[in-house]
């Protein structure tokens, strides 16, 4: 694309109760983006379905899928009727007991331009991930589209500063991240906002320190848990796009949205010339970092 600007949207929406009805409500999303004349469309983690991962339950595998498969199939028909590129989130069965958590890329024609692994599984209370993903094994690399280089990661590696990094140092000019991420009910007012202002925190300063623009899509909704007393996940929405020096671009509320925003592709090439942090990097002093704690 040789435009200087692109229009992305993000399509934040609460689970619709079963595939199908999920992938006609982003299907009619992503239509209406397009229309709008956005060219690159950020789904939220696991849109599928349910985020399923708030208890331990075998019975989940199933709705794993493979890539390609029925998802990457519909979305590839989308992105090509609508013209877009989409980044998706799925369950992926690579194998019989070997699954990831994957983001996928769709490219305007229809076909799949990259797949990126989660790298980093989390395993909380609500958050169980570590029972039904095995950790990413394809890296941090960027994934060209016809719209630009993508910096995809998802939901926990937000919290990274070293993924954010790699993808930067690997070419990336977006960073885009599939998200489900909510509150526990029975937190109180101050406790929520302090998790949620931190979340949009530390992702506007992986755009700051790699000079990059950043997108977030969350999904919105209180989602039961499945054990008797359990209130669930009341799931904040709040995606958002920054630009380079963390400035606001677009946010979204907390209910179902879809976020259009046109993002100033010369912006990082500006804010790195005046901000030339990858330039004053100290890599000779760095080694220690792969190391998980320093006695």
């Amino acid at each position: 694309m040789t435009s200087h600007h692109l229009k992305v949207a993000l399509v934040q929406h609460a689970n619709q109760g079963d595939t199908e009805a999920n992938l006609a409500l982003i299907a009619d999303q992503i239509a209406q983006a397009s229309a709008r004349g956005a060219n690159l469309v950020l789904l939220q983690e696991l849109h599928n379905g349910r985020y399923f991962c708030q208890d331990e339950d075998p019975a989940q595998f199933e709705r794993a899928e493979p890539v390609p498969g029925p998802t990457t199939e519909t979305l590839g028909r989308i992105a090509q009727k609508h013209d877009v590129v989409i980044v998706a989130s799925l369950f992926e069965r690579r194998a019989a007991g070997l699954y990831h958590n994957t983001a996928v890329v769709l490219e305007r024609d229809g076909g799949i331009a990259g797949r990126y692994r989660k790298m980093h599984i989390p395993d909380d209370p609500g958050f169980y991930e570590k029972f039904y993903f095995t950790p990413g094994d394809l890296g941090f690399t960027p994934i060209d589209t016809s719209v630009g280089r993508l910096g995809v990661l998802v939901c926990w590696d937000q919290w990274y500063p070293e993924a954010a990094r790699l993808m930067a140092l690997t070419g990336a000019e977006l960073l885009l991240y599939p998200t489900a991420i909510g509150w526990d009910p029975s937190d109180n007012v101050d406790e929520r906002e302090r998790q949620r202002e931190a979340w949009l925190t530390v992702q506007r300063g992986h755009a700051v320190a790699n000079g990059l623009p950043l997108l977030s899509c969350n999904r919105v909704g209180l989602e039961p848990a499945p054990r008797t007393g359990d209130p669930g996940i009341q799931f904040w929405g709040s995606s958002f796009v920054c630009g380079p020096q963390g400035e606001w671009l677009g946010r979204a509320g907390n209910g179902p949205e879809t976020l259009i925003v046109d993002i100033d592709r010369r912006r990082s090439e500006t804010v790195r010339r005046m901000w030339p942090f990858l330039r004053d990097r100290r890599i000779d002093a760095y080694a220690d970092v792969v190391r998980r704690y320093i006695d």
